[in-house]
């Protein structure tokens, strides 16, 4: 963390208050010692890093004014998120209102259960005064419901007792904005890893909530990630760590921040005390698990290790990079990667994850459309906004980036014997451009580039690696990865042969019947001329059922070839049409280690050196 100069410029004082839990308020205030002699320009961020899409915050605020001692100031409306202050010669003080009612992990949430807010969503910058300190005063709401909550956050305390409302301290803006808040009457255990005190918050209703099985198994993740990168000192970049969990009926996601991570998981995910202790870990957990290991990696590799177009951010428009392969795509090869290395997994589940996710990438046909490095650099108009589709035009730099990770990791370990792999090159990226990142007195360390990236491929590994960026980075080539797995022992099957029925569509819910969200090309429904949005109501003159859908139950009763006619509404027509059922269009992989042979060392765990 960087040192701050009380002297050198006056602190950014904010005031936020949950005002009205019932009507998602909050109230917030930011004084301006010295405003700009000729107007003050103020303005809320239209992004959020980590989550590439214009979010356009300041639609949230609800009234905002302006005053310098006591009396008003004119306030002008500059665009859609920026204001400017009429000229003042005291300090300066905006009064506004934030309207929270996105449960998310992006933006505010506010009602008489909790209290979520990120500083981008909340708080408006200084133009001209990012760098200063910057200070908070985060107050207690005076609802009664209210009455037990405490303060859950990354930031320094400067007045404040940590979990207690009162006053916390950022060295500057960009800080501030990196370190979420969650204020409620949440459950809370602590361990350390290496030293580093590490807090796991959990707000929402988790009856029997095993809080030490989710310490023992965070603890054990977060250590084997601080030794990956720093295998002799074991030194993490951060004086605690802080994971935020929001705990729902149904919901998935998580968002990296330099101390922290802000999550959002399905309540029946979380590992329960009701379950006996010699259970294996469920599916839903080892998911939950993997979202964890997921953003923690984050720490190094996006919130320290960071494209040069992110240092620093342009938080009012959007920044273009082709590089989130490399800071989405590799983060997600590591996740579930950590979790075999640091034994919550077995080596079985390792492939029963990695099969998934190669399943998923040759569904779609977008994969030979786009590349992952453009659908990095499109990640604001196209990933982040996808439609029906979405699966015929684009690729996920995560599930194609994390795959892309492989290949790079088996080629240098295959080619170099062993001697080299993909994480010495993390460990050479980290050393080089993470590291020190928040060290100078600016705070703003140096970003890499795509050349930067290609030639430190090449320099750690000692191989001539540009044909596989060619290949598989900058172009569309499927990933060969039967070939590249063979030197290991590991065996990759195409299930195709034994797959049921498909139409290869991506189906929702409709109280008429099947709704088809996507329809994949080439497919069985494709073929057919069903569309998007198609809601289909029978099969073979037998009712196809709305929520839960009964389509899967159906098609098995029929055979790869069938030809059967399907009734379905286009807006509010009836359309009939013959279908012949196809076997799926993408294999269904199955990963193990073939009899006979070594196991490979992309899932050996590391030693600690």
């Amino acid at each position: 963390m960087k040192k701050i100069n009380q002297k050198k410029q006056a602190a950014v004082q904010y005031t936020i208050v949950p005002k009205d839990l019932a009507g998602h308020l909050f109230n917030v205030s930011v004084t301006v010692a010295l405003p700009a002699a000729e107007g003050q320009v103020f303005a809320l961020p239209a992004w959020i890093p980590g989550s590439y899409m214009i979010r356009e915050f300041a639609r949230n605020i609800v009234r905002i004014r302006a005053e310098s001692g006591g009396q008003p100031v004119e306030l002008a409306k500059l665009d859609k998120h920026t204001w400017r202050a009429a000229p003042v010669a005291g300090p300066l003080t905006l009064h506004y209102e934030v309207y929270a009612w996105d449960l998310s992990v992006r933006a505010a949430h506010l009602d008489q259960s909790h209290g979520f807010f990120n500083g981008t969503s909340v708080f408006l910058r200084v133009l001209g005064q990012d760098a200063a300190p910057h200070q908070v005063d985060i107050q207690r709401p005076g609802d009664p419901a209210a009455a037990g909550w405490r303060v859950a956050t990354s930031l320094p305390e400067l007045g404040a007792k940590r979990y207690g409302f009162g006053t916390y301290l950022a060295a500057d803006y960009d800080e501030l904005i990196d370190h979420p808040v969650e204020m409620g009457d949440f459950a809370l255990a602590s361990f350390h890893a290496h030293g580093i005190q590490h807090d796991i918050v959990v707000t929402g209703r988790v009856p029997n909530l095993d809080m030490e099985r989710l310490r023992q198994d965070l603890k054990a993740i977060c250590e084997t990630q601080i030794a990956f990168f720093e295998p002799k000192t074991k030194k993490a970049p951060i004086e605690r760590y802080v994971f935020l969990t929001m705990a729902v009926g149904d919901g998935y996601g998580g968002l990296e921040h330099r101390a922290s991570t802000a999550l959002i998981c399905s309540r029946v995910d979380l590992p329960s005390t009701a379950a006996p202790k010699t259970a294996e870990r469920s599916e839903g957990y080892v998911t939950f698990l993997g979202l964890c290991s997921h953003e923690y990696f984050h720490t190094w590799n996006v919130k320290r290790i960071k494209p040069a177009v992110f240092a620093p951010y342009d938080l009012q428009a959007e920044s273009y990079t082709p590089l989130l392969w490399l800071f989405e795509g590799f983060t997600s090869y590591y996740d579930d990667l950590m979790l075999v290395r640091s034994g919550i997994i077995s080596e079985g589940t390792y492939f029963k994850l990695l099969g998934k996710t190669v399943g998923s990438v040759l569904r779609g046909s977008g994969r030979t459309k786009q590349s992952v490095a453009e659908s990095s650099f499109d990640a604001w108009t196209k990933y982040y906004r996808q439609d029906e589709n979405a699966p015929n035009a684009i690729i996920s730099y995560y599930t194609k980036g994390s795959l892309v990770g492989l290949a790079f990791d088996l080629t240098i370990r295959a080619k170099t014997g062993g001697a080299a792999s993909l994480d010495d090159v993390m460990r050479a990226l980290w050393e080089r451009y993470g590291r020190d990142f928040y060290a100078g007195a600016s705070g703003d360390g140096r970003g890499v580039t795509e050349k930067d990236v290609e030639a430190l491929f090449d320099e750690v590994s000692g191989l001539r690696l540009k044909s596989l960026f060619d290949r598989y980075v900058r172009g569309t080539e499927d990933i060969p990865l039967a070939k590249l797995y063979a030197p290991f022992g590991i065996k990759l099957v195409d299930e195709r042969k034994n797959a049921k029925p498909s139409l290869n569509i991506g189906v929702g819910r409709d109280p008429l019947g099947a709704k088809l969200n996507q329809v994949h090309e080439g497919g069985a429904a494709h073929q057919a001329g069903l569309s998007a949005g198609d809601i289909v109501i029978a099969l073979d003159g037998l009712r196809v059922n709305g929520a839960p859908s009964n389509l899967d139950q159906l098609l098995a009763r029929y055979r790869v070839g069938d030809t059967v006619p399907v009734h379905a509404f286009r807006r509010d027509e009836l359309m009939r049409f013959e279908l012949t059922l196809q076997g799926c269009v993408a294999p269904v992989v199955t990963i193990g280690v073939a009899p006979g042979t070594r196991k490979t060392a992309t899932v050996k765990r590391p030693s600690a050196s």
